[in-house]
């Protein structure tokens, strides 16, 4: 992939995390691995806007390149793509029904056994810090620690993937359960599957949609 075709990528996905309803306005911010560092949306211009030289690089030496200044919350972003060989594109959005479990300080517990999707047998909430900062990043870091997404208390959510498609799935899927958890909780207590199960479910996610493997299988 060039340069430029993974600038409009981002654009792409940018527009999507509004389109789908997981992001709403300005807020929220998509990057992806590029060379020594990555490409991310740029800080505070609306998406629908946004060209693909506004697009900004953000070298491994944390200096960024471009004629805007990249999202504040460049800081995570460059933290995840130095711990994670695994995240090649990561998604930040303000998701209604996440963000509400978020300003509750609340983690989301394997109430469904879909939470493996995002690598463990929960969604962590990282404690609240300033946005934009290195105290948020550490704190997301060590939230996502064993996981491909977490919640920000008081603010929003990460996901983090191997492309940009997959990094806006899981968004996408983190925000379904979010919504599941909250509207069960209107009810009653959800119960709750074991860490053994959860095992279990993460051994088969292991192969969860790959579709070879799936057909060679069924064979």
């Amino acid at each position: 992939m060039s340069e430029l075709t993974l600038r409009k990528a981002i654009i792409a996905i940018a527009l999507a995390i509004n389109a789908l309803g997981i992001n709403r306005g300005k807020s929220g911010n998509v990057s992806a691995r590029w060379k020594d560092g990555f490409l991310i949306t740029p800080s505070g211009l609306p998406y629908e806007e946004t060209r693909p030289a506004d697009i900004v690089f953000v070298g491994k030496n944390r200096n960024a390149t471009g004629k805007r200044p990249p999202s504040s919350e460049w800081r995570f972003h460059y933290d995840i793509y130095r711990t994670r060989k695994d995240a090649q594109a990561v998604v930040h959005t303000h998701s209604s029904f996440a963000t509400a479990l978020a300003c509750l300080g609340m983690d989301v517990p394997a109430f469904h056994y879909m939470i493996a999707v995002a690598g463990g047998n929960s969604i962590r909430c990282a404690p609240y810090a300033t946005f934009g900062t290195q105290e948020l990043s550490d704190q997301a870091l060590q939230a996502m620690s064993n996981r491909k997404a977490c919640l920000l208390a008081n603010h929003g959510m990460i996901a983090a993937g191997d492309s940009l498609k997959h990094a806006l799935a899981l968004g996408v899927e983190v925000e379904a359960l979010c919504e599941q958890y909250w509207r069960a909780l209107q009810i009653g207590k959800p119960a709750i599957l074991s860490d053994s199960e959860m095992e279990v479910v993460l051994e088969k996610f292991k192969t969860y949609g790959k579709g070879t493997k799936a057909r060679r299988a069924s064979r």
